[in-house]
């Protein structure tokens, strides 16, 4: 199977992933909030990856720190100097996404690449943390991970970019596509990560997570905060759920004998 190649996707399922820390309880992408879920259980984060002017590479979503920050600005236009002094919510300072990975080696990432200019420090954190196997690529654009992979030089985890999950949902909906199939599986990428629809569309259902399996790819879904929601999405059969509401998951998968806390949780 495609997904046990990869050290990543080794913790018993369904994987929880804790979006942006759990942006429904904390400050998203902070220190406080990845904390929190740590101690809650989570052995997986969700971040996303963005560069200052000076290629400091930070744990940050938004192309401009003006939604969450008390500070204004895009990240890749200012250097690490003054983009250091923003405050998340106006308290928390913005993490270095090196230093998430240096102080947690028993965590994985799920780190969602937001430009081109953070592949190359992001590449060199990976090395310099040896992250290897506890690192997920993702990214909204096919092109920047087939740059940030080949950056990184070695096989890692990481997930289908949008034309392979529109392909994938093709597949799955229509018949005749052995062929694609057969490509999305010699791609040796092990997971999508999809959201339940998209522009009025059906993307995660049975058939989807169905045809991902026949080809040993998992199926993770995103972001999912309301807790029926997340129970009709693991009797689909997925295999991993991210969230802003990191207490409504673990619950859920704790009334199901299903939540596997990390080592670490408090």
């Amino acid at each position: 199977m495609l997904s046990r190649r990869f050290a990543f996707l080794d913790h018993p399922g369904p994987l929880a992933f804790a979006h942006r820390g759990g942006a429904a309880e904390g400050a998203e992408n902070s220190a406080a909030a990845f904390e929190r879920a740590v101690a809650l259980g989570y052995t997986y984060l969700e971040t996303d990856a963005h560069a200052t002017s000076d290629g400091v590479l930070l744990a940050f979503h938004d192309h401009t720190l003006d939604r969450v920050t008390d500070r204004r600005g895009r990240i890749s236009e200012l250097p690490y100097r003054a983009v250091r002094r923003a405050r998340i919510g106006g308290v928390h300072e913005i993490p270095l996404l090196e230093d998430l990975l240096g102080s947690w080696p028993e965590i994985r990432f799920n780190i969602d690449v937001k430009e081109a200019a953070a592949i190359a420090p992001l590449a060199e954190a990976i090395r310099r943390t040896n992250a290897y196997d506890r690192i997920c690529l993702t990214s909204f654009s096919d092109e920047r991970l087939v740059l940030a992979r080949a950056a990184i030089g070695r096989e890692v985890c990481s997930a289908l970019g949008p034309r392979a999950v529109a392909a994938l949902r093709a597949a799955a909906t229509t018949s005749g596509y052995g062929r694609l199939l057969a490509r999305l599986s010699r791609a040796g990428v092990p997971c999508a990560q999809v959201p339940v629809g998209f522009r009025g569309l059906r993307v995660t259902t049975r058939r989807l997570v169905r045809t991902a399996h026949a080809i040993g790819m998992q199926v993770h879904v995103w972001t999912i905060n309301d807790p029926a929601r997340m129970e009709r999405l693991l009797d689909l059969g997925v295999d991993g759920i991210m969230t802003d509401n990191v207490t409504g998951l673990r619950d859920v998968l704790e009334r199901r004998g299903l939540w596997h806390p990390g080592h670490l949780a408090a």
